[in-house]
């Protein structure tokens, strides 16, 4: 039986942790996870997802560097055949990584080298790819940079939006670990170098990220709403307020200026460059509930 400490947090990492659970090849001896949070407007502490579903030891350090928190996981690592690390949220410190006897693994929402960094999925459909997919890989210091155990690919659907696109994508690495990982640890895959001449590169979002920027098309920004629903979300500012766009479709090409809204057969559209323009199905003004565009544009003068 193989020896596993699992670093993750986010619901990524869920489907991910319960493959492993329920697989008799492996033994979780430990979860490494962020400290618990509080949340929503009432400020609930609330533990992170994975945390819900593991019964056995529990680490939450607030810091890497933390002196317990290193002789707590030597303590419990030491004889680990490996570490597997999913949407964890930090990085981890080269005595970390190379605690276990065969390194540390994680899976990543791309096709490395393609879209390393904290927001892969996001960068995939905003920038009009037509596949994403999982990558096992072995970690090393640099960021998604390790050589890769295996690789599974996802069509990328002309409606996913961010949110859909990670439910399948944490279902479907949670379905690949459990064989990749064994075959790994009992010598049956080799780890091949990435071919880093082809990476690409995505950052950490912020809502302000989802500002919309009218210099661009209307087929750029409604791949943008997509791809920011849930997180971050997109916005303009509307007499002086945020407006949250939820959804748009592709509109017929408008003669009105980049960021106005109009009003077409009751419909509200919104000019984007080029002439092009988007259909608001769905908005949310500052304040108030979310509501259709038909209804935000009766209850509004444009």
């Amino acid at each position: 039986m193989h020896r596993i400490i699992f670093f993750g947090t986010s619901e990524f990492a869920v489907p991910s942790l319960r493959s492993l659970l329920n697989d008799s090849r492996f033994e979780i001896v430990g979860l490494v996870t962020q400290p618990d949070r509080p949340v929503g407007r009432h400020a609930v502490m609330t533990a992170p997802p994975v945390k819900t579903i593991f019964n056995g030891p529990v680490l939450q350090p607030e810091k890497m560097s933390d002196p317990d928190f290193r002789t707590q996981t030597e303590k419990l690592g030491g004889d680990c055949d490996a570490f597997v690390v999913i949407s964890y949220g930090k990085i981890l410190p080269a005595w970390l990584l190379n605690l276990p006897k065969k390194g540390s693994i994680n899976i990543h929402g791309s096709l490395l080298p393609r879209w390393r960094g904290a927001a892969p999925i996001q960068a995939a459909i905003a920038a009009g790819d037509t596949a994403s997919g999982v990558t096992i890989m072995k970690i090393d210091e640099a960021l998604d940079h390790g050589p890769i155990l295996a690789i599974a690919e996802e069509l990328i659907r002309e409606t996913d939006s961010g949110g859909q696109l990670h439910d399948r994508l944490a279902e479907l690495g949670g379905k690949m670990l459990p064989d990749i990982l064994a075959d790994y640890l009992d010598g049956k895959i080799q780890p091949r170098e990435q071919d880093h001449d082809l990476a690409t590169n995505c950052r950490t979002l912020t809502r302000d990220d989802g500002k919309l920027n009218f210099t661009k098309t209307s087929q750029e920004l409604e791949r943008q709403i997509r791809a920011y629903t849930p997180w971050p979300g997109t916005w303009m500012e509307w007499n002086g307020k945020r407006l949250k766009i939820l959804e748009a479709k592709i509109a017929k090409d408008t003669d009105g200026k980049p960021g106005e809204i109009l009003v077409n057969d009751r419909k509200p559209v919104l000019a984007c460059a080029k002439g092009t323009a988007l259909e608001l199905i769905s908005v949310q003004p500052e304040g108030k509930k979310a509501m259709s565009g038909i209804d935000f544009s009766s209850g509004v003068r444009i």
